[in-house]
Order: C-alpha cells, then sequence, then structure tokens
C-alpha cells in the first residue's frame, strides 16, 4: 500500500478501519473565477464585522461605555470560549444534515446571514432614556449572540471549500482568494475606520453605530454574493444514523497529530494577530498620537497581502506550505523583537519595520485554509469518513481559543500597564508599557508559532505530495 513519508498507510494501529461511503455526482459549471470570488465574497463579507469587533469594540467598550478594559477582556475570553463549543456543536449539525438541491453548505450561509448582521449592528445601538447599566448589559448581550450567530455562517462558509473542489491546486487557490476577500474587508476597516470612528482622536458613539449599519450592508450583500456564485460539486451519499460515528470520529481526531499541530500553531498565530490589532488603537492614539498613523499601518496590513500574493503559489508549489509559512511566522517574529530592541523608534520606523512583521504574518495567513484542507484529508486517510464541518469547527474551536486568550489577555494587560480611559493623557510609563505589548509579545509568540510548525508539524512537502496521491487513488479505485 501506499506511504505517507515513510508511514506505512495500512497499519492497523493508526488508521481506523473504514465503512464504505458511496460518491455521487451531478452535472454541474467547472471549477472557475465564478468560484473564486464567490469564496473571496465570504470572508468579504465575514471579516466587515469581525475586524470591526476585533479592532474597536473594547475601544467602544472602555471609551464610551465607560467599562475597564479588564472587564471586558474578561466578557470577550468568556464569549469566545462559548463560541468556540457553538463552533463543534453547529459543525456536528451541519454533518448531519442531508444535501438540497442547493447544496449542504450554502443554504445554511443564506439563511443566518440574515440575523448575524442584525446582531451586528445592535451591537453598537445605545437606547435612549435608559440607565448606563442598561446600555452595557444590551450590547454585551448583543456580543455574546453575534458571535453565536456568527458559527451558524461561518461554519459552513469554511466548510464549504472541500466540497466546491477536490483538487488540492484549486483548494490554494480557494485559500488565496478568501484570505483575498477578508484582506479587502481589512483595507476598509483598517483604513476608514479610524476616520469614520474618531472625531478629534476621540471615540464618538453616533460614528460607530453608522460605521456598523454601514459595514452590515456591505456584509450582507457580499453573503449574498457568496451563495450566488459558490458551487458545491463534491456530493457524498447521505448514510444512515450510525451510532458509531462519533465514536470513530474522537478517535481518529486524537489521532491526527497535523491538525493537533495545527490548532497549536493557529492559537498562537490568532492570539498575536488580535493582539496587535487591539493594542495598535491604545498604541498610535496615546504613545504617537495619532489615528490617522493607524489608518496608515491598516493600509499596509493589506498591502502586503497583495504584496505576497504572486509569490505563494510557486513558493509553495516548489518547497511547501509548511516551510513557506515557517518563514513566514519567522520574519514577522524578527520584525516585531527588532521594533522592541531599537531605542526611539519613530513611528515611520514602526511602520517600515511593522510592514515587514505583516508581510511574514500574511504569508502565512494566505496559506492557512490549504493546511485546513490538508488536515480535512489526513482525517479522511485516518477514518474513511469525510467529515469536513466537524474537522473545520474543530479548528475554528482553536481559533476562537486564540481569540478568547488574546481578548482576555489584551485587556489584562492594558489595565495592568496602567491605562486609564477617564484622563486626557497617559503617563509615560503607561505609554512605555503599551509599546511593549504591541512588539515583545507579539515577536514572542511569532517565534512559539514558528517552533511549532517548522519542528511538529509532520505534512512537509513529500507527505502532502504522497497523501494526496494515495486519496486520489482511492477514489478512482471506487
Amino acid at each position: 500500500m501506499g506511504k505517507i513519508g515513510g508511514i506505512e498507510m495500512g497499519l492497523a494501529e493508526e488508521r481506523i478501519q473504514p465503512e464504505e461511503i458511496v460518491n455521487t455526482s451531478k452535472t454541474v459549471l467547472p471549477f472557475g473565477m465564478r468560484d473564486k470570488f464567490g469564496y473571496l465574497f465570504g470572508d468579504f463579507g465575514n471579516d466587515f464585522f469581525f475586524i470591526l469587533v476585533s479592532s474597536y469594540l473594547m475601544v467602544y467598550y472602555t471609551d464610551i461605555l465607560h467599562v475597564s478594559a479588564a472587564a471586558v477582556g474578561v466578557l470577550f475570553a468568556v464569549a469566545r470560549i462559548w463560541d468556540a463549543f457553538a463552533d463543534v456543536i453547529w459543525g456536528r449539525f451541519i454533518d448531519s444534515r442531508k444535501t438540497t438541491k442547493h447544496g449542504k453548505f450554502i443554504p445554511w450561509i443564506f439563511r443566518m446571514s440574515f440575523p448575524l448582521v442584525i446582531s451586528g449592528v445592535l451591537m453598537f445601538v445605545q437606547i435612549p432614556g435608559v440607565s448606563d447599566g442598561f446600555n452595557v448589559a444590551f450590547a454585551f448581550a448583543m456580543y455574546i449572540l453575534w458571535g453565536t450567530l456568527y458559527a451558524t455562517v461561518n461554519i459552513p462558509y469554511g466548510s464549504m471549500a472541500s466540497v466546491i473542489t477536490d483538487n488540492p491546486v484549486e483548494r490554494t487557490s480557494l485559500s488565496t482568494w478568501r484570505t483575498m476577500g477578508a484582506s479587502m474587508a481589512a483595507l476598509i476597516i483598517n483604513v476608514g475606520g479610524p476616520l469614520i470612528l474618531f472625531q478629534d482622536n476621540v471615540a464618538s458613539a453616533n460614528r460607530f453605530l453608522l460605521a456598523a449599519i454601514i459595514f452590515g450592508i456591505l456584509s450582507l450583500a457580499c453573503y449574498m454574493a457568496c451563495v450566488t456564485l459558490s458551487t458545491e460539486r463534491i456530493v457524498q451519499a447521505e448514510k444512515v444514523n450510525e451510532r458509531g460515528d462519533f465514536k470513530k470520529t474522537v478517535k481518529g481526531l486524537g489521532k491526527n497529530k497535523p491538525l493537533l499541530w495545527l490548532l497549536v500553531t493557529s492559537v498562537i498565530f490568532m492570539l498575536t494577530m488580535l493582539m496587535i490589532g487591539s493594542v495598535n488603537v491604545y498604541l498610535f492614539k496615546n504613545y504617537f498620537g495619532s489615528t490617522v498613523a493607524l489608518s496608515i499601518v491598516g493600509f499596509i496590513q493589506t498591502a502586503v497581502v497583495f504584496i505576497a500574493m504572486p509569490f505563494i503559489k510557486p513558493a509553495v508549489a516548489r518547497f511547501g506550505k509548511k516551510e513557506v509559512g515557517s518563514v513566514g511566522l519567522l520574519l514577522a517574529s524578527v520584525s516585531y523583537l527588532l521594533l522592541y530592541a531599537l531605542p526611539d523608534v519613530s513611528v515611520t520606523l514602526f511602520l517600515v519595520l511593522s510592514g515587514v512583521g505583516m508581510f511574514g504574518m500574511q504569508t502565512f495567513n494566505l496559506i492557512i485554509w490549504a493546511f485546513v484542507t490538508d488536515v480535512i484529508d489526513y482525517h479522511e486517510y485516518l477514518t474513511n469518513l469525510r467529515e469536513d464541518g466537524t474537522v473545520y469547527s474543530i479548528y475554528s474551536f482553536a481559533r476562537k481559543i486564540g481569540q478568547a486568550a488574546a481578548a482576555g489577555v489584551a485587556g489584562f494587560a492594558i489595565t495592568a500597564v496602567g491605562y486609564d480611559a477617564t484622563v486626557g493623557t497617559q503617563p509615560q510609563d503607561v505609554l512605555d508599557g503599551l509599546y511593549g505589548l504591541a512588539t515583545l509579545i507579539p515577536g514572542v509568540l511569532f517565534l512559539l508559532g514558528f517552533i511549532a510548525l517548522a519542528i511538529f508539524y509532520p505534512l512537509n512537502k513529500k507527505r502532502t505530495d504522497n497523501l494526496t496521491a494515495y486519496l486520489s487513488e482511492k477514489r478512482e479505485a471506487k
């Protein structure tokens, strides 16, 4: 039998005994630009609110609702942990649904996008004539509701990549286009957000609500484009209820070393990326005294995606995803550690070096979804079950844990350095503390992510190619 990097694929102790799965097919348009644009629009819609929330919601709570950063950190951590479990529940639910004439995942994106967008807008509504405490409670409740509903759209959207095409090269292309969609949303929010949300460097409640309404309309339009342009091609015959499936799934997940180390890397990556987003708002607003420079950072973060994109496909084809992603994380680590070590860094130098770090960060981010399809394939190799929703939801679970950690750590760290939203000018020791949070911590965390991916993640280029060839031969033999 075939091998993956010297691992015998027929070993009984590694593989779980297979059960027959019969594939069905239907006449559909071939994979092409329509699918790429459709998948792009999905994360374009997702990230209008995701980036708005991850970058600016803490400022809305601290500077407008006057909630302590530590309390916000607790809220974010608890909400993300709840969301992580909601992801897994929804993933199992989606896998248990029958495929309709429109597909298994597309109908759920359509149905749940409407309540998701409405809850996103309601996060920034302050009800007149009620107490401040009520408005805080209402904002918190809408935030938790939004996070829960986000799973109902994002899980089917993320799972859909593996049924749009089974070609590894085309899946890598979908990952790149998905990241492009997220980057386009990031460009709009990170560049336009500070200009809309702040008035004379002060957060404005009315402007936050206006931004939420604008981004909500754009988000909904993107979801409709995703639903219209995407096509599910890989359809499996429905299976009768089998009580042993979940036990087999859990056993397979526990044996899936590529998944486990991807989870570790993703938790570190999400924690770092979101901490940078949260702390940068305070850094540029207080340390550098320029929210305009914050807009420039947002532009750079998106620009480096488009700079990196032409190099990703040939680099991955030659060296492999693990190898390219590891170099990206190492470059990000070195850049942020340099920012911390250099004395008297000007805003210009900060923008340049952080731009280099963001290039490394986005190099990994551009191929992260292709890693997910690899670990889904490895799960199929171990179990002979194609459980896209479940495996993707486990991966999403890890990302939510990273988000929870980022929210909790960022909130407590900002409080620990002494930040006080009620004073106009922060003391120098507080400013220095914010600078350390924005440079040293990301540098160390990116280094840990590099170690996890480069040393412990087992699917290098050779093993990934062997895995793809084995599964292709198995499917053709049926």
